[in-house]
């Protein structure tokens, strides 16, 4: 547990300061997300308390705070949307995706989360800017949210009378969006600009521009636990939305994570921040909170104010669960449109526009793998989303990758002077065999990727050859597609009457080989040890062939 693994008191007075400037910053944005979510203000409040707890208690990112994201509120969004009537069903997929969680943190996968394709996070993530964006234009015009999400609202939008239309929300709107945008830097170490928006947005709405629609009263004392229920019916599909809520929340977190890193200088521990993620969404599920991940810009702002130790995390949750014990009164005047502007600003804020920039000098392959996210993101769901995304970055890689394997194979029979890859006693070896001996030189790794064109190319140059030299001496990883590529050009050369040598092979490629039975193809007398050992017996293989 990472509040344990040192003195917890250690860095006290920072601590202190770096959670309650988070906590300031996080209860708004917790009121908003969970509002978006569908699900109340309170879901997410009770989600930054829990996953901003328990996250920093048994995590592995000591500066980290964790709460609801803009990208966990949006898939949230669509859960509580396909189980509106059951919300039992929605809070028992968040414990499922928590406990996905802590299973990806004991089976070590932490380190291969952050390889998740950057063109697939880009995709999801501009996508998910823009749904937030537009999911919050009617309540930005004081209008109530329509279903169906994005695709919802733009029907809704296409529909609206624009009599409907009041003054007041649109006008608290935009003063919370122009606060948030243009608050000075200097005040902000002493009022964030998300808190600045909704005090000053809140004050507008009670005094001068009255009437908007509010977010009304969070109950006051402690949550209710949701006892999970789950639906055998629909087992596929909530493991599936547990297993996006995992997939992304892992993402977001060890992000952040590494973003931690950077401004510390230390190391974070992948493997035990999933565990501690997981548990705070359990928690988070079991009260009926929001799930939620490593939030940046509650982290960096923990950082800077001096935040160091997981305690600093514990503290901005206990200081949310003091506001949510006394603020149910309080909230009941805060406009919705004021929570809409706000969010107006971190969907912006989301949406990869580094990436966007500088899209037109990306390889084309990797900018339509983040296009084709970000369209199936907007206009299908989520989870097609991700799914689409990773197999068409796993298809663009594997090309690239493939096109770098096949730059290993060398092919020798002794004709071209220019040969560096071989000695000159090698070389002139091979030339005496008078082009019926080819030494084929594999370097590298060799893969799934690479295994049909080797078959290929390899294939076409030992056509007419006697016999068929392979150096495996410079060869690395061999998978089991380019072990059954070499087993077919085996036979093949077999089928011809044609004599297979092998020299250099040892390793995992020689287990490889071993065990799907490749080698079996080859005599005993017919492997050696070093390259010249193997040209020297195609030779006098050659003689014989001659003398008889």
């Amino acid at each position: 547990m990472a509040i344990m693994s040192k003195n917890p008191f250690r860095n006290l007075k920072g601590d202190i300061f770096g959670g309650l400037t988070a906590a300031v910053i996080a209860l708004p944005l917790a009121l908003a997300f969970g509002v978006a979510s569908g699900l109340g203000p309170a879901a997410g409040l009770y989600g930054a308390i829990a996953t901003g707890f328990f996250a920093a208690l048994f995590g592995g990112t000591p500066t980290q705070v964790s709460g609801p994201t803009g990208p966990m509120t949006v898939v949230m969004g669509a859960i509580v949307a396909s189980h509106a009537g059951t919300l039992p069903e929605a809070f028992a997929i968040v414990m499922l995706g928590g406990a996905l969680q802590i299973l990806f943190g004991f089976a070590r996968v932490g380190h291969y989360v952050r390889y998740t394709p950057y063109s697939v996070v880009s995709g999801f993530m501009t996508g998910i800017g823009l749904i937030i964006i537009i999911i919050q234009i009617l309540p930005f015009f004081g209008l109530p949210s329509a279903p169906g999400g994005p695709l919802g609202t733009i029907r809704a939008l296409a529909m609206l009378d624009p009599r409907t239309i009041g003054f007041n929300a649109p006008a608290l709107a935009t003063i919370s969006l122009v606060v948030i945008i243009g608050w000075p830097q200097s005040l902000r170490r002493f009022i964030p600009s998300p808190l600045a928006a909704l005090l000053i947005g809140t004050l507008m709405g009670v005094f001068v521009l009255q009437g908007a629609p509010t977010i009304g009263a969070i109950p006051a004392g402690l949550p209710k636990i949701h006892i999970p229920v789950f639906n055998l019916s629909d087992m596929g599909g909530m493991i599936q939305a547990g297993f996006i809520l995992a997939l992304l929340g892992s993402i977001d977190s060890l992000l952040t994570s590494l973003v931690s890193d950077s401004i510390t200088r230390t190391a974070h521990d992948s493997n035990q921040e999933l565990i501690g993620q997981g548990i705070g969404n359990m928690v988070a599920g079991l009260f009926g909170g929001l799930p939620g991940a490593g939030a940046t810009m509650r982290t960096v702002i923990n950082v800077r104010a001096g935040g160091r130790t997981p305690l600093s995390g514990a503290i901005h949750a206990a200081v949310l669960l003091a506001l949510a014990l006394g603020l149910g009164p309080l909230t009941a005047q805060i406009p919705l449109a004021v929570l809409a502007g706000i969010l107006m600003k971190v969907g912006w804020d989301i949406i990869d526009w580094g990436y966007l920039k500088h899209i037109h000098m990306v390889p084309k392959d990797k900018a339509v793998v983040m296009i084709v996210t970000f369209i199936i993101t907007v206009f299908v769901d989520l989870i097609t989303a991700v799914a689409v995304g990773i197999i068409l970055a796993a298809f663009v890689n594997a090309r690239a990758l493939g096109e770098e394997q096949l730059k290993g194979i060398h092919h020798h029979s002794g004709e071209d002077e220019g040969d560096l890859s071989l000695t000159e006693e090698e070389r002139e070896l091979l030339r005496k065999a008078k082009g019926r001996v080819i030494l084929t030189r594999l370097r590298g790794a060799f893969s799934y990727a690479s295994a049909r064109e080797l078959g290929r190319r390899v294939s076409q140059q030992i056509l007419g050859r006697m016999i068929d030299i392979y150096d495996f001496s410079e060869a690395g990883y061999i998978d089991p597609s380019a072990a059954m590529a070499l087993d077919d050009l085996f036979k093949q050369a077999r089928s011809g009457n044609q004599t297979i040598l092998i020299t250099g092979l040892s390793g995992k490629a020689k287990d490889t080989l071993e065990g799907f039975g490749v080698l079996d193809l080859v005599e005993q007398k017919h492997r050696f040890k070093t390259r010249k050992e193997a040209i020297l017996a195609a030779l006098d293989m050659v003689a014989d062939s001659k003398e008889g």
